[in-house]
């Protein structure tokens, strides 16, 4: 299910969030609410860490991973790269990269098995992302845009891409993921996607904006209505036959 959900009156949670499917890093300093939320849909299955990158809140976008690693700027500070290694499960590898280019997720997309990324990468930083997470690495645009970080945001499931991406383009992307794509938005009409939007295999989060419309989009894409549904529905007749008894 998506949940709709903003961090200190921004609708941007994925810039202070970054979720995949072993893992949720969110950043210090929000409201005990911004918290909870993430602990209440997430803290049975993986582990929520608060902390900050480079002293700053914006984890979703100076940070990229999935369930195999995490990739952090050489900006970090020790203590903070101590508390993330400490924080996260023994099999999840963090690793600091050298790159000129340090919003990494504004710089690479990816899930467990693929990764976008912004075309002007070094080489070295390529290698990298292929070994610490694990995926097939491809130098790609979204739509005529150099930030695939921030303009595409896809799970193991699907993903959404920017509204202006052709049909050829959808098709391309769609054939290189492997995951069915779709054009949409967050937040209203956001073409920024993945700065409003945080997902992983089975949980959604994004800004408070968000329309149904978009939600539905969202929640279609991503196939994350189909267990909680039926679950809900059995449940439902329980109570109904409850009742009645």
């Amino acid at each position: 299910m998506a949940v709709r959900h903003q961090y200190e009156n921004s609708n941007d949670i994925g810039v202070f969030a970054n979720l995949t499917n072993s893992y949720c890093l969110t950043a210090i300093g929000g409201s005990e609410n911004f918290y909870s939320v993430f602990q209440n849909e997430l803290a049975q299955d993986i582990p929520v860490v608060k902390t900050s990158i480079a002293g700053t809140r914006l984890v979703g976008r100076m940070t990229v991973g999935n369930k195999n690693g995490l990739l952090l700027p050489n900006s970090v500070t020790d203590q903070e790269a101590l508390h993330i290694r400490n924080s996260l499960p023994d099999d999840v590898i963090v690793q600091r990269i050298d790159e000129r280019l340090s919003a990494l997720g504004n710089c690479i997309a990816c899930n467990d098995y693929v990764a976008l990324i912004h075309p002007d990468l070094d080489e070295e930083t390529e290698e990298i992302i292929a070994d610490v997470l694990g995926v097939e690495v491809f130098r790609q645009t979204v739509a005529g845009q150099i930030l695939v970080g921030s303009y595409c945001k896809f799970s193991n499931q699907g993903g959404v891409v920017h509204p202006q991406t052709s049909i050829q383009d959808l098709d391309e992307l769609s054939s290189l993921l492997q995951v069915p794509l779709v054009a949409g938005t967050v937040n209203r009409g956001s073409d920024v996607v993945s700065a409003g939007l945080i997902v992983n295999d089975w949980a959604a989060f994004c800004g408070l904006d968000t329309t149904s419309t978009e939600l539905q989009v969202i929640e279609n894409i991503f196939k994350l209505k189909g267990a909680n549904t039926s679950a809900m529905v059995t449940n439902m007749r329980a109570s109904l036959v409850d009742a009645l008894v």
